[in-house]
């Protein structure tokens, strides 16, 4: 039967392989992929699928008890809620089913949660969503083609299209990771479709017999359909223009009155008049209009044609079900590999949801505990929970919609200053290591039950891998079962009353807890006698401290808050209440014990003053006068304690952000005290450079008049010129003279005398201008001191000694015809006295290469390099050898620069290098 069923298949045309059996093929009578084992390479696909899909129940293997229990905390602690919030950040319309319904997989042990919260950190990193366009819920085709149903054109381009989609979001993901410089953030989402088949092949074969916009079954699937389509077209052709020219003649012959081509009974005619009929000789009346006035007749010469037509019709249809039973029988075959690699991306766009959603209520990932190991790796970890600062979702969800709303800010773009009423109050949630029971006490109305469902909703968040909001890094246990009794289970139905239903819950959360479980009670012990319910509440209690994680309940027992002093197992907690306002604050007062406060609350709504104080004699009558007034004095002191350490605490905040302020604003300054530091230099270094460039030039104006005047005066009238030159170089020296230089104490001035050929520094002439002492007089303390080629008469308390037996030999030497003073050779100025040049150590900063330029650019590059470096320090002159030409143009400057006290020439060791010393 296989055999005959394959052969009867039709071979579709691939781009690769055409070939196609003429013969007509029909569509095989079954397609029972699902009655025979998959083949062995599809059984580990098989496996991953059912793997998948069992995510999405809770606990593996449930007993019917404890699913009950499970779908009736959901209900009380309003988790689909928080799915259905869920579903408007997926993309896919299978994942919003899956959200819509509270199919939201939740991890069945903590690693299995633990890998969700990896998922759902990946996917708040993503800098853009993912796109799943395209991606479409093929379960039912594909549970259509393996119970045997030919699949449409439509179904089929569906499967094709999600399959060749559902690649395209892989290859998004692998390019993102590529482009990202820490790829390894996106790896969890990465691993979901790792080990996925997309199906190529079957896309091709798909791709290449259908068209996906027309939902049609194309020419090129198979010889034959090509074939007949072709003789189909031709005979179409001529049917259609024999029947033209005959309702053309029917028109001319006034059979009609305009020319009529249309088709009765699945067959081509054309309209005559009943009382023209003669005009269509043999044809036949197939039907007539409603007045009866017209009929349709099929001319004799076209009967050939439409059976023709009928019959290449026929042939067409059977051989597209064939074409499509084939696809058909394909997706059947690869069943296993769909429904795998449809779950991938159902899961990769429920992760990617929880992402968006996490960043939409600016949610964090919370932590997992373990009581024992954490106390021994973490002897300070004294909490097996540690939240700060959590806000009921569904609350929260509520604000961020109204304000959304009010602002119009979409979504991830709210700001603090958004974030304003009505805001769910935030609460801090501390349960030590060793702690089981917590009894919560308290007023009505002031967030007892809030509080545990907020618990129980964060722990079922925690285990499907959702962040929720809160402060820091939230740290809570990994909880099997979250099992809880909440409401009024009041039945008229099951004959239960308010008591019977809550103790019948009660039953069956006792006969399901485990180590792991989490128990949330509301209300413990009511609707019956006080009495009992107290003992009943007691009892339950202490047999539940020893079979679970922790249990979460709420009473108005004063007697149940009492079993903290004799159980160290149970530890009491109490909401918050004003008493000069009447209202709940909303906050947990770990270790405390809170008041009902029913008389207050009755009077705040306006109840009958007379009865409220018939109710306070009797209250005072049933309450000792010492645990009164003890229970009065110990909240008064909390009161007073609260608001003290409320105000320490204020003040502290007001100092610290004085603190902060100022310590910003010197921050401030001192970054940018360097910028202005050294635009403060630029400008001063600006200013001094074109002041000396103008100092230098009168200078050169001075010594360019005084040598054209001595050239053309005779020798009498050179004291004249001198003494001219000397009063222009003085005034033009007191004009530019540095009001801040000083010169050394007042008894280094007083006990100085100059001596001829000393160094000294001169008032008037620049701190930075050495000249050299070449007369002393004597009488009046005067001198004569030569700067260059000018000699000048100061007095001997405007010079100041640079160092001690240094001497200028040239002082004494005669005024050359160009005004230049010969440079000695370092030889001879050593033997004159040593000079303090900075170390002779060749650096990077204090070298000149030369090397490679032209004589122009080396001069002028030599120039800057003297002019920028500083007083008594070395410089190398790199030139080389070459030609010679820079090498002499770099000693002709060397000689001639008045700053250039000396220089060495070239050695063994300084091969092409001379070494300057700078004044």
């Amino acid at each position: 039967m296989a055999a005959a069923a394959a052969a009867a298949k039709p071979n579709l045309l691939l781009p690769v392989s055409v070939a196609i059996p003429s013969s007509r093929v029909s569509l095989p009578t079954g397609l029972v992929c699902s009655a025979r084992s998959p083949p062995p390479r599809l059984r580990a696909a098989a496996a991953a699928a059912a793997a998948s899909q069992a995510l999405t129940s809770p606990v593996a293997a449930e007993t019917p008890e404890a699913k009950q229990m499970r779908v009736e905390t959901e209900a009380a602690l309003e988790w689909g809620g928080v799915c259905a919030r869920l579903a408007g950040f997926a993309s896919t319309a299978a994942g919003r089913a899956a959200c819509g319904e509270g199919r939201v997989p939740v991890g069945r042990s903590r690693e299995e949660s633990e890998r969700l919260l990896e998922q759902t950190a990946a996917a708040a990193l993503l800098p853009a969503p993912l796109d799943f366009g395209g991606v479409e819920d093929v379960s039912a085709a594909i549970a259509a083609a393996a119970g045997a149903r030919l699949l449409a054109v439509r179904e089929i381009c569906g499967v094709g299209r999600s399959i060749r989609a559902a690649r395209r979001v892989f290859d998004q993901l692998k390019t993102l990771s590529e482009e990202t410089p820490d790829g390894r953030s996106y790896t969890p989402l990465l691993d979901i479709m790792q080990d996925c088949d997309f199906l190529t092949e079957l896309v091709q074969r798909i791709e290449f017999c259908l068209d996906y916009t027309l939902s049609v079954v194309l020419d090129r699937a198979s010889d034959k359909l090509a074939t007949i389509r072709k003789e189909r077209r031709k005979n179409i052709d001529m049917l259609e223009s024999l029947l033209r020219d005959t309702s053309t003649k029917i028109f001319q012959g006034g059979g009609i009155d305009s020319p009529v081509v249309t088709k009765r009974r699945s067959r081509m005619c054309v309209g005559v008049k009943a009382s023209h009929k003669h005009l269509v000789p043999g044809g036949i009346v197939l039907s007539s209009s409603g007045s009866g006035a017209t009929y349709f007749m099929e001319p004799r010469d076209a009967i050939r044609l439409n059976n023709m037509e009928v019959k290449l019709s026929g042939d067409e249809r059977a051989e597209e079900l064939a074409i499509l039973g084939l696809l058909t029988s394909s997706i059947a075959d690869s069943e296993m590999k769909i429904r795998h690699l449809m779950g991938k991306i159902l899961e990769l766009d429920l992760a990617c949801a929880r992402g968006s959603y996490a960043l939409w209520i600016n949610a964090v990932r919370p932590a997992f505990t373990d009581r024992d190991s954490d106390t021994q790796l973490n002897p300070n970890s004294e909490c097996s929970v540690f939240i700060e600062g959590i806000q009921h979702p569904l609350l929260l969800e509520q604000s961020l919609s109204m304000v959304k709303e009010s602002t119009g800010v979409g979504k991830g773009q709210l700001s603090d200053e958004h974030l304003v009423s009505p805001m769910p109050i935030p609460l801090d949630m501390q349960v030590r290591n060793d702690t089981r029971i917590i009894v919560i006490s308290g007023p009505n109305t002031g967030g007892k039950t809030a509080t545990m469902k907020t618990l129980g909703l964060a722990s079922l968040m925690s285990k499907a891998g959702m962040f929720f909001p809160a402060k820091g890094t939230p740290r809570l246990p990994w909880f099997d079962q979250v099992l809880a009794d909440i409401g009024d289970h009041q039945s008229l139905e099951h004959s239960l009353s308010t008591f019977s239903g809550h103790i019948s819950r009660l039953r069956k959360i006792v006969q399901v807890v485990s180590k792991d479980s989490l128990v949330l009670i509301d209300e413990i012990g009511s609707g019956t006698d006080p009495s009992e319910g107290v003992a009943l509440s007691t009892s339950i209690l202490k047999y539940l401290a020893s079979r679970l994680n922790l249990a979460i309940v709420t009473t108005h027992y004063a007697d149940l808050s009492r079993l903290k002093a004799v159980d160290d197992r149970f530890e009491n907690a109490a909401m918050e209440f004003c008493l000069e306002t009447l209202q709940p604050t909303y906050r947990i007062l770990w270790g405390s014990t809170g008041n009902s406060n029913a008389l207050s609350i009755a009077k705040s709504i306006g109840f009958d003053q007379k009865v409220l104080a018939r109710a306070q004699e009797w209250v005072e009558k049933l309450l000792p006068d010492k645990q009164k007034e003890r229970q009065g004095l110990l909240y008064g002191s909390l009161l007073d304690e609260r608001k003290l350490l409320e105000s320490q605490a204020n003040e502290a905040a007001s100092v610290l952000s004085d603190v902060e302020r100022l310590y910003n604003e010197i921050r401030s300054e001192a970054d940018d005290l360097d910028s202005r530091v050294a635009a403060l230099r630029a400008t001063e270094s600006e200013k001094v450079q074109q002041e000396l460039k103008f100092v230098k030039s009168q200078m050169d104006q001075i010594i360019k008049n005084f040598e054209s005047q001595l050239k053309n005066s005779e020798l009498e009238q050179y004291n004249s010129l001198m003494r001219k030159a000397e009063a222009a170089t003085a005034s033009l020296a007191a004009t530019h003279q540095p009001t801040d230089f000083t010169f050394g104490d007042e008894e280094n001035e007083s006990s100085y005398v100059p001596e001829i050929g000393e160094k000294v520094y001169v008032e008037g002439l620049g701190g930075g201008s050495m000249a050299s002492v070449v007369e002393t007089l004597g009488e009046d303390g005067s001198c004569m001191v030569q700067y260059g080629k000018i000699k000048v008469r100061v007095k001997g308390n405007k010079i100041k000694l640079v160092q001690r037996g240094t001497k200028d030999t040239s002082a004494s030497s005669p005024v050359k015809a160009k005004g230049r003073t010969p440079k000695r050779s370092a030889a001879e100025a050593n033997q004159d006295g040593n000079v303090s040049f900075g170390p002779v150590v060749q650096t990077s900063k204090n070298t000149v290469d030369l090397r490679g330029m032209r004589v122009a650019e080396a001069s002028h590059e030599l120039q800057m390099a003297i002019d920028g470096c500083r007083s008594y320090q070395v410089l190398f002159v790199v030139h080389g050898m070459g030609t010679g030409a820079v090498k002499e143009c770099a000693l002709g400057i060397l000689r001639n620069h008045p700053r250039v006290a000396k220089f060495e020439d070239e050695s063994p060791l300084n091969y092409g290098c001379t070494v300057a010393y700078i004044e």
